[in-house]
């Protein structure tokens, strides 16, 4: 047997507490993982209408300004991703980068997100595919419905059943499911384009203008288009498994933020003009309940509806699968390096760690059912699946841009005070200065707009909140494990001596005592 295995009790070989997966997986698997987690169609079908409200026919506007902000953020992971990778993603880049407490507290914001984001993606799948069921009864007032918790059943067996397999099998699957709803959206596209938008306004490109907005309208409205893109960073968990990964995650990186920025514009752009730029255009955009849907209608035919309602569908699932991966290699370069069970630091002999992927799945599966018992939480949807993913989407949101914003500082740390200063030239050193800086910036308005007016403690941006303080306090108490995570990290990502001389965490932590 070798050094990287050992058997269970059932005689089946596992990778050994602390191995490193294979890096076997194509660029296509890293750049189909991403995808998947930020789901195009689920965006595109449900991320605009209330932009409208704030924005109203600009909302094109508000996608390149969104872009251009997503890509500040993606510069600061590409910078990192060239030269770390890791199972644990921001946990490795930024432990790697500016210290192991700093990186665990990262690490855990993070883990937080992608839960939320399994567990709101199961919803909505479950909501989809009743919408689906209503699709094909068309004409009845009250359509025959399946109970959502017994779809979140069945949809959980799925996921348990593919959870911790061959990533590149799982990876094909996103591929496709994702890939069937960004055709779908082309067609769409060039049907709207064909037939020249709405009759009323036709092709009316004043709508990438300031005209009738002002400059806070669109911030408040970049905030909305700049979360369609949370989740584009998921390839960076595969940083263990990918081949040369130094070179094909930040590609991936770049190939996500690309397809998704031009997809994203183009398509809000179609829909806009789709829709109408006039008062009653824009209306029908704003209470349209699938945008995709009724515009596949509406410029090509009922048939083409369902298909839409059947991509989205495919497409939540897909992204179901992608974030439980995501999250469960996170699980798994926690308890590998000490913070868990040891057990959840083991891969499944293909590859996967599929018992951190099973625990993932049980939460997701006992919060949802204790969702539907309680008929917490009330979102104002009418659908208790569909408030089920706004809670727990606004929720991952937060954590997640709070795992972004230490992104920036680690790239920022990185060309300034790491140990990689001596790689950068001047150039270099400004760029990965002032872009991770203005990143910085956006991310805080992005923070502040979804907690700024919560008053409710159980809100979704106030819970997040509290995860992650909760994340800061372990990072600052648990002196031990913050040692074993540096020695850990330091053996894993090759860099001796991690975390003696950096992490400011560390040092408050030292100066208090801990």
């Amino acid at each position: 047997m070798s050094a990287t295995e050992s058997t269970e009790s059932t005689g089946t070989p596992t990778a050994a507490p602390g191995s490193a997966p294979r890096r076997a997986l194509p660029l296509w698997a890293a750049l189909a993982l991403s995808l998947a987690t930020v789901g195009p169609t689920l965006a595109m079908a449900g991320n605009g209408q209330g932009l409208v409200a704030i924005v109203g026919k600009s909302v094109p506007l508000v996608f390149v300004i969104g872009a251009i902000g997503v890509a500040l953020v993606g510069y600061g992971f590409m910078r990192l991703t060239r030269h770390l990778n890791h199972a644990g993603s921001a946990y490795g880049l930024i432990g790697g980068t500016i210290g192991p407490r700093t990186g665990f507290f990262s690490g855990w914001a993070m883990l937080g997100a992608y839960v939320g984001f399994s567990i709101g993606t199961l919803a909505l799948t479950a909501a989809f595919v009743n919408a689906l069921i209503a699709a094909f009864q068309p004409g009845v007032e009250h359509p025959f419905q399946l109970p959502w918790p017994l779809l979140i059943i069945l949809g959980a067996v799925v996921s348990f059943l593919l959870a911790g397999r061959d990533v590149a099998l799982i990876a094909k699957v996103l591929l496709i499911i994702e890939g069937v709803g960004i055709v779908a959206m082309i067609v769409l596209v060039i049907a709207i384009f064909g037939r020249g938008g709405a009759h009323t306004t036709g092709i009316d490109f004043s709508s990438f203008s300031f005209t009738g907005v002002d400059v806070g309208q669109v911030l408040s409205g970049v905030v909305a288009a700049f979360l369609s893109w949370a989740g584009f960073e998921a390839c960076a968990s595969l940083g263990e498994e990918t081949n040369n990964p130094k070179r094909n995650i930040p590609r991936a990186l770049f190939g996500t933020l690309l397809i998704t920025g031009v997809l994203f514009v183009v398509v809000m752009f179609a829909e806009t003009i789709g829709f109408g730029t006039d008062k009653a255009g824009l209306k029908a955009f704003g209470t349209s309940g699938n945008t995709l849907g009724d515009l596949g209608t509406q410029y090509i035919g009922p048939w083409f509806g369902v298909i839409a309602i059947f991509t989205a569908t495919c497409a939540a699932f897909g992204s179901h699968m992608a974030t439980v991966a995501t999250a469960s290699r996170m699980l798994y370069a926690f308890a590998r390096d000490g913070f868990g069970p040891r057990s959840l630091g083991v891969l499944h002999p293909k590859g996967g760690p599929r018992r951190a992927a099973w625990l993932v799945l049980a939460v997701v599966v006992v919060s949802l059912l204790i969702c539907a018992a309680t008929g917490w939480p009330v979102m104002g949807t009418d659908n208790a699946a569909i408030d089920a993913y706004f809670y727990f989407a606004i929720a991952g949101t937060v954590c997640l841009m709070v795992a972004y914003l230490m992104v920036e500082v680690a790239a920022i740390w990185f060309v300034n005070h790491g140990r990689f200063r001596v790689v950068h030239g001047g150039t270099g050193r400004v760029l990965g200065t002032v872009l991770p800086a203005l990143g910085i910036v956006v991310i805080a308005i992005v923070i502040w707009f979804n907690v700024k007016d919560s008053t409710d403690p159980s809100a979704a941006g106030v819970v997040a909140l509290l995860w992650c303080a909760l994340g800061l306090i372990l990072a600052l108490a648990a002196s031990r494990i913050a040692k074993r995570v540096g020695a850990s990290l330091a053996r894993e990502l090759e860099l001796p001596g991690l975390g003696k001389e950096l992490d400011p965490i560390h040092v408050t932590g030292a100066a208090q005592g801990s």
